[in-house]
């Protein structure tokens, strides 16, 4: 019956959304410049044809302009691939709108839903064309049903890509503070021991595209972040996970707690504010990448009272500043991930302007937010590039990206496959 509701209610959603405009003709798109993705100078005097949803060509734009093709004018435009966030939370939204334990425990799963429709579609229109979500917090398997609801045409909006209810040690998890005769609804299943492999297999059987883990949580003495699970219980998650052609990531703050995470298998280290140079040359030797969801630490910090650049910094921001610059110096894998939802849907980048002023380079930033978070995704044959055979799931901002990272919040045309999200579609 809960199945049933949802699904009504997503449908619902289409109400209120605006409908790509669809062509089925062949488009060539003829921008200022390119980033394909991966290199490190954009490519001038070339344009991109595309058919039947696919990149078919790359090449000089009066050589692939042949009869019945229609012209795109994406002049003063750099054209890149579809941008990735690999950490987002569609079912949440600003916790200075609403905090965290009450939209667990008091918004309806209803409502949270139709919220979801709403963040996809922003998320779209900013130039993300591929989410990878972290758990539902405390709202079951909605997330599966709106990624149903997404690939069935219902709403518009990015991939998803989903984790379901994601898992959590017992007692560690929130809401918390109620007496032991009152039973709350948790923001993530509690599981323990042998029990996680039940409960993987069980996420899995219900739709997820991964397995989240939290491998700590504030569940010290005095509140501060402790770690939850064993090395071997992460690894049984892990093994179970992977036996099934899925992979695992892990919610892991603190050093202790990324070590076990790291050791037990995980893909992706998400969050890792308070990591060391020790545990970053681990990840670096073991393959992992980071998720340093740079926003949500800034954005909590000024819900709390901080104004940026005026006094010191907090002791969040310190730590993650620390962080981001000993991971760069072991050379760790970095993915762009930012907990959106945490922070208004459709401001995702944001994170990527955090990360070039944490350190990185315009280039390599681009990069993470396409080809490598592609590979990660395990998706690096689809996309992420601009290359022929893979998805037209296109850009095209204001100005140079590679110049000025901020040209990503100036997004004046989408493409996902032969649908024209944003800008003028072809007659």
């Amino acid at each position: 019956m809960m199945r049933i509701c949802i699904s009504i209610i997503l449908i619902l959603i289409s109400g209120y959304t605006a409908t790509a405009q669809s062509n089925s003709r062949d488009m060539l798109l003829v921008p200022d410049a390119i980033f394909d993705g991966v290199s490190k100078k954009l490519i001038r005097n070339s344009a991109v044809l595309v058919s039947d949803g696919k990149i078919a060509a790359v090449g000089a734009p009066e050589s692939l302009l042949t009869d019945g093709v229609i012209r795109i004018d994406l002049s003063g435009k750099t054209l890149m691939p579809g941008l990735i966030d690999l950490h987002s939370h569609v079912l949440l939204h600003p916790y200075d709108e609403t905090s965290w334990n009450d939209q667990v425990l008091k918004e309806s799963w209803a409502e949270r839903a139709l919220r979801a429709g709403k963040h996809l579609k922003r998320t779209l229109e900013a130039g993300y064309t591929t989410l990878r979500d972290l758990g539902s917090e405390g709202a079951g398997y909605v997330d599966v049903g709106v990624r149903q609801a997404l690939e069935k045409g219902v709403i518009p909006g990015p991939r998803l890509i989903v984790a379901g209810k994601a898992i959590v040690a017992t007692g560690s998890y929130g809401p918390k503070g109620f007496a032991e005769n009152v039973s709350v609804p948790l923001g993530a299943e509690p599981a323990d021991g042998v029990d996680l492999i039940r409960v993987t297999r069980d996420q899995i059987g219900h739709g997820a595209d991964f397995i989240k883990v939290y491998a700590d949580y504030r569940w010290g003495p005095n509140g501060e972040a402790m770690p939850t699970f064993s090395i071997e219980e992460i690894r049984s998650i892990v093994e179970t996970a992977r036996s099934s052609g899925r992979y695992t990531v892990a919610h892991a703050t603190t050093p202790e707690s990324m070590r076990r995470a790291i050791l037990g298998g995980v893909e992706t280290i998400e969050h890792g504010s308070t990591g060391t140079r020790e545990i970053f040359a681990l990840m670096k030797e073991k393959g992992v990448a980071w998720c340093p969801t740079l926003a949500a630490g800034e954005a909590i910090s000024q819900y709390q009272g901080w104004q940026k650049d005026v006094g010191p910094d907090p002791q969040r921001v310190r730590d993650q500043k620390q962080a981001f610059a000993a991971a760069l110096d072991a050379g760790v894998i970095m993915c762009a991930g930012s907990d959106v939802g945490v922070f208004d849907h459709g401001d995702n980048a944001w994170e990527l302007e955090l990360m070039v002023e944490y350190g990185m380079s315009n280039h390599a930033v681009l990069k993470s937010a396409t080809s490598i978070n592609a590979e990660l995704l395990h998706m690096q044959d689809r996309i992420g590039q601009i290359k022929a055979g893979y998805l037209a799931e296109l850009i095209a901002v204001d100005g140079d990206p590679l110049e000025d990272i901020s040209a990503l919040r100036h997004v004046s045309f989408v493409l996902q496959g032969s649908n024209v999200v944003v800008g003028d579609a072809p007659e």
